[in-house]
């Protein structure tokens, strides 16, 4: 059982943003239409073996084509804003250069359709799709590709800023440097190991460039970055376990917010011996570590952390879910490994479920970050297998996504609580949810195989179903709303008269209330 959505909405404070993401190589398609220049993703998905089935993005989800049909599903969802991202090579082709007339164009009319509609644009500047021709010149391996990141950011900043309500620079780096360059399960494929850590630097500086040139267009909308955290939970009291823990909460979580929140990195990341393998200028922590106006939270799950190699990087349900084969990075290659939870429910991700640790994670980030900018949950969601079930008499599909829905439901409920007077970390302002995601879409290396949306795709027909969950979350908003109007006419019609004034031709009683209060 969940909580309803009345007594969840009621638990929603003034001014919270409830939202969905997506972003654009994962629903867009249209690869190589109206001037878009190949991505290193696109290259990526085509090597045999690399996606799940060989499963392909080149029309995705066709959202290219269908763009005012999903913002007309979006408006009937009822959300306050809907997060989307810029396609770098749709934009800027090559990487560098003038803009791409056609591929402006496109976000335009996504922009003013959302606008027509009341929805709120949160959008993402760099989601991993980057241009082909800079990661042939090193990717994130090479300084250059934050300067670019910047241009790219000043074209999208003039053209778009004065109808985006937030930015985000740069999404996920934690994942970018981990599954792109240390383990070769993302684009560009490399195997780097601890060999990519400039890729951490190099996509921080990128963010801090890229908010300076979002400043210097002066927008109006709110900038922040958002990164993903999995709190790190040792396998057991075994103090090897503890150390573990500690050190991949190091490399997964503080490595990417400690910069951006403190200035500097982790006091045993700057004493290692590898974190020396590249200098940077004295003056890049001074661009990383700007404030901003809110910080982005991923959250998907906790992770277990045991000692040893184990039998593989991750557990075997995660692997298999990736499509990839991860027990060689486990066997000697690894100090440490993830472990199982065999009392959590498991998404078809092999991800355990544990709402709980939502409150984890907030808490932990108060702790760590006493001036931590307001907080939104940019993504949160989960794969599960669907099933459709079809009414013969109506010619109708319904999609009982039961688990889907409460896990939104649990995870919200908990971030709610948590940030609530009196919760664990009720000091961190939380401003936001936005549920990953929209539309069923290429989950990168697991290809159509791990389903996130409130929208069902058909992948024959691209048809759009909504799930129970889509309609949880309608009514999630409609009973805020329902509420939020209650109050606001309440408030407007007891209106106290001024301190000390009685109203002209009547007197008061010995209590204070008005002669004749009450009286029949």
């Amino acid at each position: 059982m969940h909580i309803s959505a009345k007594d969840l909405a009621a638990l929603i404070p003034p001014g919270f943003t409830l939202g969905v993401a997506t972003a654009a190589f994962q629903i867009e398609g249209a690869l190589d239409e109206d001037g878009r220049g190949p991505a290193g993703w696109d290259r990526f998905a085509a090597k045999p073996g690399a996606i799940v089935e060989n499963h392909s993005p080149v029309v995705a989800t066709d959202h290219y084509h269908r763009m005012p049909q999903d913002v007309a599903l979006l408006k009937q969802l009822g959300v306050d804003s809907y997060r989307f991202s810029f396609s770098w090579p749709r934009i800027q082709p090559g990487g560098t250069g003038p803009a791409n007339r056609a591929g402006m164009a496109f976000y335009d009319r996504l922009l003013d359709e959302l606008l027509a509609n009341g929805i709120s644009p949160m959008a993402t500047i760099y989601h991993w799709d980057t241009p082909l021709e800079l990661d042939e010149a090193g990717g994130w391996m090479n300084r250059d590709t934050a300067y670019r990141l910047a241009e790219y950011a000043a074209i999208v900043a003039e053209a778009f800023g004065d109808r985006v309500a937030r930015w985000v620079t740069i999404n996920e780096p934690a994942t970018v440097s981990a599954n792109g360059y240390s383990l070769g399960l993302h684009s560009p494929g490399k195997e780097l190991a601890l060999g990519a850590f400039p890729t951490v630097h190099y996509q921080l500086l990128g963010h801090g460039l890229a908010v300076q040139a979002l400043r210097a267009a002066r927008v109006p909308g709110e900038i922040g970055m958002t990164n993903v955290y999995s709190p790190m939970v040792p396998n057991s009291i075994n103090p090897l376990d503890r150390i573990s823990a500690g050190l991949m909460d190091l490399g997964q979580n503080r490595l990417y917010a400690d910069p951006v929140l403190t200035g500097k990195y982790p006091d045993l990341v700057r004493a290692a011996k590898f974190f020396s393998s590249f200098e940077h200028p004295e003056g890049d922590m001074e661009i990383i570590s700007q404030p901003l106006d809110f910080y982005g939270l991923n959250y998907y799950m906790p992770t277990k952390v045991a000692v040893g190699p184990g039998n593989g990087a991750v557990p075997a349900s995660m692997a298999e879910a990736m499509g990839s084969d991860l027990s060689a990075a486990g066997s000697g290659a690894t100090p440490f490994h993830v472990e199982t939870w065999p009392e959590a429910d498991i998404t078809a991700y092999g991800w355990p479920v544990k709402p709980e640790y939502m409150a984890v994670a907030l808490k932990e980030m108060a702790e760590r970050y006493p001036n931590l900018p307001p907080v939104v949950i940019t993504e949160g969601g989960a794969s599960f297998e669907d099933i459709i079930v079809r009414d013969k008499s109506t010619n109708t599909r319904f999609i009982p996504d039961e688990r889907r829905l409460k896990y939104i439901s649990d995870h919200l409920e908990t971030a709610l609580r948590a940030t609530a007077p009196g919760g664990v970390a009720e000091s961190v302002d939380l401003r936001g949810y936005y549920v990953w995601s929209l539309l069923d879409n290429f989950e990168w290396s697991a290809g159509y195989k791990q389903p996130f949306g409130l929208l069902h795709v058909d992948r024959e027909t691209l048809e759009r179903t909504p799930k129970a969950s889509y309609f949880w979350f309608q009514e999630l908003i409609e009973e805020r709303d329902l509420a939020a109007a209650a109050g606001a006419a309440i408030a407007q019609a007891v209106v106290p008269d001024p301190v000390g004034e009685v109203p002209e031709g009547r007197g008061a009683s010995d209590d204070g209330a008005p002669l004749g209060a009450g009286a029949q």
